[in-house]
């Protein structure tokens, strides 16, 4: 059957779903957009693909789904109606708020970079006064080509060698640092979580600068510097070729953001504060920025 190809843009809350591909028995985003399909009567096996795999909790202001919808159904619609029809039978919690028809060739990956934002504050061990000069050099030892096996989840016979484009302190609106902020062509298995609490334990003292290094330099050398968890991770924007920048240049609104507490217990309680400000920094860059509602 001929058919034509579209990549849309979907975002979607983290909390809600059990990570973005399909899994038996769970609720998962790739899941979500097929039941969205055979409702509209677009669907056709393997007319889908999630560009970008998230964990659970992990919320995404842009990931990008490959939909090949048949000539029939295609001829007579637009990027505007395609829109329309996925977010008039998609959950709350989930928002289709791009699209570009492209070659039928088109991959959905690879693309050009991934950029992803760790509020690193979810983790009781950032600490509460941040030395800048340190962050950053944890970060910039980070950037550049390395075998991160010491920091992601291993898959086996994947490579674990990855290059990272950007790794830099993420700043709030009132110039505070909150996290870290990453972008490379393609991340591995638990990588930003990892790097996450890698960059919290060489600013919080926990292991020294040299150590980051180490795990980098000596892969075959098992290292454990931690993960932080998949709630305070959101994927912003996935750029891609054929896409003319959609969905590129946008930053998160912090605005909104409290400030952690010191004792242990507060901080456990502040988290489920952390979670709804998080849910909520995306819900408003579905309603401002792409005047969906």
């Amino acid at each position: 059957m001929d058919s034509d190809r579209f990549l849309v843009a979907i975002g979607y809350r983290g909390d809600t779903f059990h990570g973005s591909q399909i899994q038996p028995n769970v609720r998962t985003v790739q899941g979500a957009i097929s039941d969205a399909l055979r409702k509209i009567g677009w669907w056709t096996e393997g007319c889908l693909r999630m560009s970008s795999r998230t964990d659970a909790g992990v919320s995404v202001r842009m990931n990008l789904a490959r939909i090949d919808l048949p000539e029939a159904v295609s001829r007579s619609i637009d990027d505007t109606r395609i829109l329309r029809a996925l977010n008039d039978h998609l959950p709350e919690d989930v928002v289709a708020w791009g699209a570009r028809r492209v070659p039928v060739w088109s991959p959905s990956r690879p693309v050009v970079s991934r950029k992803y934002y760790y509020r690193s504050e979810i983790s009781r061990r950032w600490p509460i006064e941040i030395d800048l000069d340190s962050l950053q050099s944890a970060c910039s030892v980070l950037e550049g080509d390395h075998d991160f096996a010491n920091l992601c989840r291993v898959e086996e016979g994947r490579d674990t060698g990855r290059t990272v484009d950007v790794c830099e302190p993420w700043i709030n609106s009132e110039g505070r640092p909150i996290g870290i902020m990453v972008c490379a062509q393609s991340f591995l298995w638990n990588q930003v979580r990892r790097m996450s609490s890698a960059v919290t334990g060489v600013i919080s003292g926990e292991i020294g600068l040299d150590e980051l290094e180490g795990a980098l330099n000596n892969p075959h050398n098992p290292v454990d510097l931690g993960m932080d968890p998949p709630e305070g991770l959101v994927l912003w924007e996935i750029e891609h070729d054929l896409l003319d920048g959609m969905g590129l240049y946008s930053t998160p609104d912090t605005s909104n953001f409290s400030n952690p507490p010191q004792g242990l217990r507060e901080h456990d309680i502040w988290t489920g504060l952390c979670k709804l400000e998080m849910a909520s920094m995306i819900h408003t860059e579905w309603i401002n920025q792409y005047g969906l509602f």
